[in-house]
């Protein structure tokens, strides 16, 4: 019987060990978690993933960050412009998608995304109503742009005159944030009526969406989840040169597909950069106890044309590319000469930070950035952080620039933030809690195994030395003799 006992502990601990070995080779338990994360990861009607989607729960903000021109009479007599930074100016963004409809047969889905911001005075600076920004009169720069050298010149020069217009404004923040009527544009207007009188950096884009999207819901194939495959009815953009750079790529940048890896590049496209690009792995960390993965822009996304010759379809005109870390966008701005960058020209050329004091670029406060949950490919913070920067020279047609030097000068930059609510955090830890415990299994069994091995090692033992007593006491005699 004991021999029976001792076999069964040997067999049942090398049969456990053997099987944990197993699992964790074939990683059968991971696999599992990993299908069950694949199929839940679906724009659904009626699931969870569905309405997060939607609806997202966690807060947005975007915040404003002006730059002050203080030396505007020196800057057109030459000299370097001094700018002093004023922000933040704080809005609470709403973003639910609206008008969603289920196309061929569930794989894709169509929805507008309305942006609406409200002011939030307790997380600002002061009153965007009341507090003045002088910066470079963009609607003035643009008509100047317009028409030198064609035969409205000289009605322009009439107008600028007439208005007593000049190369730099004093606005208030609400007023170059949502727009003003600007007279030199409303007599535009007259002649041109596609030109809107009102001039505001994000006018008409409050309580506005930004064209209709359709994306794929992941239902054939989980790494296609919410992938923008039509934008405004088009499946690619027509502003730049090569088929590559007008290509849509990826997702809008609110969500992912799940089991995201260090090595894979993370697309998106964005409306305000009028392209598309990628982010690359950089770090991980933690958000609210949540192991992340953050991901930043690649360097090469905003390189120069030497670094990286693909972005030579970006260079509008051909050829004409204005230098690592900034971006034309005129061609979709209707002709205006604004350039993006990142705030303070971080990871741009050396020559934009120097041609503009009071730039003082930093990692931490200027790099776009997203933390991502590796299994899930849910966002749990995140920063977009973009320059708006308007091009200007000086131009011998128009008096109003002056002596100005040729610079890509900036006017505001925005960073647009969300952090995951502490509802959504305990959620999603639950769900990483139930997936540790899967593939936690084969270590449980592991563990079983080697604790039947000591046990069968110790009855062993014990069982070799009570065989070694008697052994000994059957060898001495039946009858001693003193």
């Amino acid at each position: 019987m004991k021999s029976l006992c001792l076999v069964t502990v040997g067999v049942l601990a090398m049969t456990l060990l053997i099987a944990s070995i197993s699992l964790l080779v074939a990683h059968v338990f991971q696999t599992v978690v990993d299908l069950q994360v694949k199929q839940g990861t679906v724009l659904k009607n009626g699931t969870e993933t569905f309405e997060a989607w939607e609806d997202p729960p966690p807060p947005v903000y975007m915040q404003f960050y002006f730059f002050n021109v203080t030396n505007p009479l020196e800057v057109l007599q030459g000299d370097t412009p001094l700018v002093e930074e004023i922000g933040p100016y704080t809005y609470r963004e709403y973003r639910p998608r609206v008008h969603v409809q289920f196309l061929d047969n569930g794989t894709k889905v169509s929805a507008l995304n309305p942006k609406t911001y409200v002011f939030d005075p307790q997380k600002s600076v002061g009153d965007p109503q009341v507090d003045l920004i002088r910066t470079v009169n963009i609607p003035a720069v643009t008509a100047m742009e317009w028409t030198r050298s064609t035969p409205l010149q000289f009605a322009t020069e009439i107008l600028l005159l007439l208005y007593q217009e000049s190369l730099f404004t004093v606005h208030t923040v609400h007023e170059l944030l949502w727009g003003y009527k600007d007279r030199l544009l409303s007599t535009i207007h007259l002649v041109h009526p596609e030109i809107d009188p009102v001039f505001g950096l994000f006018n008409k884009m409050n309580g506005t969406d930004d064209g209709e999207y359709v994306f794929l819901s992941g239902e054939t194939n989980y790494l296609n989840f919410s992938r923008i495959v039509e934008w405004k009815g088009k499946e690619s953009l027509s502003w730049w040169t090569t088929e590559e750079c007008n290509m849509i790529n990826g997702t809008d940048g609110t969500s992912f597909h799940p089991l995201i890896s260090k090595d894979e590049h993370i697309y998106i496209f964005s409306s305000d950069f009028c392209r598309s690009l990628y982010l690359v792995y950089d770090s991980s960390g933690t958000v609210a106890g949540i192991p992340t993965y953050r991901f930043v822009p690649s360097a090469m996304v905003f390189a120069n044309t030497t670094v990286n010759p693909d972005n030579a379809g970006f260079c509008v005109p051909p050829g004409h590319c204005p230098g690592t870390g900034v971006l034309n966008v005129s061609i979709c701005k209707q002709g205006a000469p604004i350039f993006l960058s990142a705030p303070h020209f971080y990871q741009a050329d050396q020559k934009f930070i120097e041609d503009i004091e009071g730039m003082h670029p930093k990692k931490e406060y200027h790099e776009t950035f997203l933390d991502i949950n590796p299994l899930t490919g849910l966002v749990l913070q995140a920063a977009k952080r973009m320059q708006i920067n308007v091009h200007v020279r000086k131009l011998p047609e128009f008096f109003e620039t002056g002596n100005i030097r040729t610079l890509v000068f900036p006017v505001m930059y925005i960073n647009e933030s969300v952090l995951i609510d502490e509802a959504s955090a305990t959620r999603l830890k639950h769900v990483l809690l139930e997936a540790s415990v899967v593939t936690a299994i084969p270590f449980v069994i592991m563990a079983l195994g080697i604790v039947f091995g000591i046990v069968f090692t110790v009855l062993v033992c014990r069982s070799r030395g009570i065989s070694e007593e008697s052994t000994e006491s059957e060898r001495s005699p039946l009858i001693r003799t003193s």
